[in-house]
């Protein structure tokens, strides 16, 4: 394991021979033409394989509406050429805001986003023509453990972790199956509005800690919810399977930790000698009950922002010095994107982990879709720091490291310190005084 280092590569044959002196594989190619392909998913179209992940701004309204913010950003998305625009995490419940900020897709709130749906998706059609249409999902979360609706945490777990817990500053409650019963009701209620608006899929979230995300890990839960993998499945398959049901017209997706990075029996897809290991045997076996209900695509990452967020996020700057070096963080989520595509060579996976990458992430993205690692390459912090990426890929075949994230956490400082997220270093007009405020 090779020492944290901030990102001192140039060239892409520098990164080739960076990678190859810490033995870890990237996929990399010098032709990124690939990157403008369209991708199928059933009968719809994906415009090119680039997607923006589900970035949030904590931008909302008090009652969980879209901000000015939030518009703002989404134009800035839309005008920026990507194929695939996820829209962020919106609670399902109000008790289940990760902040008092985060969006709310209710009955009440419905018609915002509507507004904010089609203002994104005239701005794209504005931008490249009215036969240019985004493939959108938005993102439906229940934060559980790191919810926060008002000033205080109120949190929600599936099942007590000691490396988790020991990291809020309230002791979480833990939720009932009864209750669990009830919010899969809440997850179908907000697919149901997301198809009216217009959204072609729903993401249930099931990542980085979250509710769904800790179900996965509860083996030391009693009750239908916990132990077995029947059971730590049950309401994810549950809520997919209701979703199917109704929502005739609604794809159904997920953003999956692959691989919590967290000691047996308390995280999902490790190994249970060395949790520092991946073992993707359940989550394999997850994804395909998943395709059985017609699941098509499936957005992989690992990790946990609150715990260990080097592994979701591989960055030059955070609140700690993580123990690899950030390109380990990079070839480790790849790795997993590669075996799920192998596995289900007919879904779209999505792959995440570019942004540290800089410029070159164009490059590793386009190796990773000509050798099969993945269909399409999902850019985050990026986004925020340079929106239109994807426009200029595909007019200027490359794009500026100028203009890229330099992975120095200050959106995620912003957003830890109860404000409005963006990028302060590219967007400073908006974000610089947010900062420094």
């Amino acid at each position: 394991m090779a020492k944290h280092d901030i990102f001192k590569i140039k060239t892409l044959d520098d990164l080739e021979k960076e990678a190859k002196s810490m033995n870890l594989e990237i996929p990399c190619s010098a032709d990124i033409k690939v990157l403008t392909g369209e991708v199928n998913i059933g009968n719809k179209k994906i415009p090119n394989s680039m997607a923006i992940h589900p970035m949030e701004g904590c931008d909302g309204t008090s009652n969980g509406e879209p901000g000015e913010l939030t518009f703002r950003r989404y134009r800035r998305f839309a005008s920026g050429g990507a194929g695939l625009i996820w829209f962020e995490a919106s609670a399902v419940e109000n008790d289940g805001r990760a902040n008092p900020k985060q969006l709310l897709l209710s009955h009440e709130n419905a018609g915002s986003f509507k507004k904010l749906f089609d203002d994104s998706m005239k701005v794209a059609q504005e931008r490249f023509g009215q036969n240019f249409k985004p493939y959108t999902v938005i993102q439906l979360t229940h934060s559980g453990r790191y919810s926060r609706p008002s000033a205080n945490a109120q949190p929600l777990a599936a099942v007590k972790n000691p490396y988790l817990d020991k990291k809020l500053t309230v002791e979480p409650e833990i939720i009932t199956d009864s209750r669990l019963e009830v919010l899969e009701e809440s997850f179908l209620r907000a697919a149901l509005l997301a198809q009216e608006i217009g959204f072609d899929a729903v993401d249930i979230k099931s990542c980085h800690g979250y509710l769904i995300s800790d179900m996965l890990s509860a083996h030391e839960r009693y009750g239908n919810y916990g132990g077995s993998f029947e059971n730590r499945t049950r309401f994810l398959l549950n809520v997919t399977e209701k979703i199917k049901q109704t929502a005739k017209s609604l794809d159904i997706t997920l953003r999956l930790n692959a691989y919590d990075a967290v000691p047996f029996p308390s995280g999902w897809g490790v190994n249970r000698d060395d949790y520092k290991l991946p073992d993707l045997d359940e989550p394999l076996k997850l994804i395909k009950k998943l395709t059985e209900k017609n699941v098509r695509f499936i957005n992989i990452t690992a990790g946990n922002p609150y715990y260990n967020p080097h592994v979701n996020r591989p960055y030059d700057n955070g609140s700690y010095i993580p123990p690899e070096h950030p390109l380990e963080a990079v070839a480790r989520l790849l790795a997993c994107t590669r075996v799920v595509q192998e596995n289900f060579p007919n879904i779209a996976v999505v792959a995440t982990g570019f942004s540290w990458l800089r410029d070159l992430a164009a490059n590793v993205a386009s190796g990773g879709i000509r050798d099969k690692w993945f269909k399409i390459a999902g850019f985050g912090r990026q986004a925020f720091a340079y929106p239109d990426f994807a426009a200029d890929i595909l007019e200027k075949g490359s794009m500026d490291r100028n203009k890229c994230c330099i992975t120095c956490s200050k959106c995620s400082m912003l957003m830890r310190s109860g404000k409005e997220s963006g990028c302060p270093v590219r967007d400073k007009d908006i974000y610089g005084s947010l900062l420094r405020g």
